[in-house]
């Protein structure tokens, strides 16, 4: 009884341990079946890396998970929340405070300072200037940038621009950090740096992050490696 009792226990520990589950995902493109049946379940402050080529489906599996495309069918669950279940502003509103997106590109906005980029989904999220300001100056002293809070993107090399979009990503306290091809265009130097702030980050702030990557070496850096081809998904 006891040991039954204590794999119960643990049983619903893994349960609500879950931060991301992802159920039975399909997404086609006319004839063009992209994603067949996906089943992916991440813990609270894992660290996970999605591997696969171009056109297998990752980047269009991420968007899923960051409710910014829907599925044709299957579900995304997110810190308990069935995502594709609310209304659009709920859902809108249920992204901007509990997940942050880093994109390979960094999609900073070039008439803006860093610090002003990184405070802008705060604004968003209906925070003030100041608790915005002061978050972002947080954040980018934390990832070692503070020194360039007042520069604009094209001042920036391309490690401290997605340092900047890192911290971004992290201005409302995701959950969840979805980063697509984050190192992508970074050297060997800065794309190693970059991983380790991820680490980081996740020491000091538990956020949970899924990076998509074609990359099998910076692949292999995170706590768990899946392999995503012709649509489906494998460990």
């Amino acid at each position: 009884m006891v040991s039954f009792v204590m794999l119960y226990f643990v049983f619903l520990r893994q349960i609500f341990a879950q931060m991301i589950d992802v159920q039975n995902i399909t997404k086609s493109y006319g004839s063009l079946q992209v994603l067949k049946g996906i089943d992916l379940h991440i813990e609270k402050s894992e660290i996970v890396s999605i591997l696969g080529a171009s056109g297998a489906g990752k980047t269009t599996l991420l968007q899923i998970v960051g409710t910014l495309l829907k599925p044709d069918s299957g579900k995304v669950i997110i810190d308990g929340i069935d995502t594709f279940s609310l209304g659009e502003k709920k859902l809108s509103a249920f992204r901007n405070s509990h997940i942050g997106f880093v994109f390979q590109f960094h999609q900073l906005l070039p008439e803006f300072t860093a610090l002003e980029n990184v405070c802008i989904p705060a604004f968003i999220g209906g925070k003030g200037k100041k608790e915005a300001r002061s978050r972002a100056l947080e954040l980018l002293d934390a990832l070692n940038v503070l020194e360039r809070s007042e520069h604009k993107p094209s001042e920036l090399s391309g490690g401290e621009k997605q340092r900047v979009a890192i911290a971004r990503a992290l201005i409302n306290n995701p959950s969840v950090v979805l980063a697509d091809e984050p190192s992508g265009n970074l050297d060997s130097q800065n794309a190693r740096d970059l991983y380790k702030i991820i680490f980081d980050l996740r020491e000091n702030f538990k956020q949970t992050f899924v990076i998509v990557t074609h990359n099998e070496e910076h692949a292999r850096l995170t706590d768990r490696m899946f392999t995503i081809s012709d649509g489906e998904i494998h460990q």
